[in-house]
């Protein structure tokens, strides 16, 4: 990676990268040099909704001590973490379906009854200084910047992993919505009629409800990871599961494309990641002849930054 990421913190000032997501919480401090620490813990599920600003405050605290920087220090904070978002006490908080269980109830299968996730104020009395945004919008931005997007004025980030979810420009303008939610592509509703695809927000048969990462264990009882790995060893049942899966996330790319002219979509996330060559011929065949006249010319790409592209986005955010 081409260290121009890292250029504009060449006046010796650290600055923290928080990726708040799903399955995990990633912590990491860059300088002029690059990601000089790092700390990955797995995102906490249980206690009150404040325990997961009270893991993300303990992570920073203790990057900080390794690195031997004081907090006072760090020139800012960027917060991607995954959504929707709403207000509580004029702060940021965390709607997430896959880590509120209050959302759906007891059939989410989450050890939790929160409804929301104060993220924003927490770590404004500790911090005093920092941007949340979208995980998607930040990984759009730090795509745009540094990756598979850089001089696409009508594109877009999609993440397919523990959810699904979008980050949006159009005519060079980043998209975000009245509170910041613009592109949550996991709650477009493909079949409703599906009666295992309960997503974590309470809708049955939206996008992340049926191929999910967190969905994929619920309907199938398997782990992401194996029913890919079993489908790229050609196992007929798994490679039949696999391709409902591609269909679905085929069609959000679809909509995406028709409903905002885009030249080109960068994918990420860990489902997608992992298995990219798998999944991404497969995906673009979704695509191929859908509707020429708008969709021709139009490149689904790998993100260009990676599985790092959690910490760029973050980055993107105060760099």
């Amino acid at each position: 990676m081409s260290h121009d990421a890292f250029a504009a913190l060449a006046d010796g000032r650290p600055v923290a990268c928080v990726d708040v997501g799903g399955t995990k919480v990633s912590v990491a401090l860059a300088d002029a040099r690059g990601f000089v620490e790092r700390r990955v813990e797995p995102t906490v599920r249980q206690g009150p909704p404040e325990a997961l600003a009270r893991q993300v405050i303990g992570m920073l605290e203790a990057a900080c001590r390794r690195a031997g920087v004081p907090d006072e220090r760090l020139a800012g904070i960027g917060v991607a973490a995954c959504g929707p978002f709403v207000r509580i006490d004029g702060g940021i908080a965390l709607a997430t379906p896959n880590l509120c269980g209050g959302l759906a109830g007891p059939a989410s299968g989450l050890p939790n009854d929160w409804e929301a996730i104060p993220l924003e104020v927490p770590l404004l009395a500790r911090f005093g200084r920092l941007r949340i945004e979208n995980d998607a919008v930040a990984a759009l931005e730090a795509e745009r910047r540094w990756g598979a997007l850089r001089g696409a004025a009508h594109c877009a980030y999609l993440t397919w992993s523990t959810g699904v979810g979008a980050g949006l420009c159009v005519d060079g303008r980043v998209l975000r919505g009245r509170n910041g939610n613009a592109g949550h592509a996991g709650h477009i509703f493909v079949d409703a009629g599906a009666p295992d695809a309960l997503c974590g927000c309470g809708n049955l048969g939206d996008v992340e409800g049926l191929a999910g990462g967190a969905s994929i264990r619920r309907r199938f009882g398997i782990e992401p990871a194996a029913l890919f790995e079993a489908a790229e060893r050609g196992e007929a049942d798994a490679a039949r599961i696999v391709d409902g899966l591609v269909r679905v996330v085929g069609r959000a790319l679809y909509d995406l494309a028709v409903l905002l002219d885009l030249e080109r979509i960068a994918l990420g996330g860990g489902v997608f990641w992992h298995h990219r060559g798998l999944l991404l011929p497969r995906l673009q065949a979704e695509l191929a002849g859908r509707f020429p006249r708008v969709t021709d010319g139009l490149a689904l790409v790998p993100a260009g930054l990676g599985a790092e592209v959690g910490d760029y986005g973050a980055l993107a955010l105060v760099g």
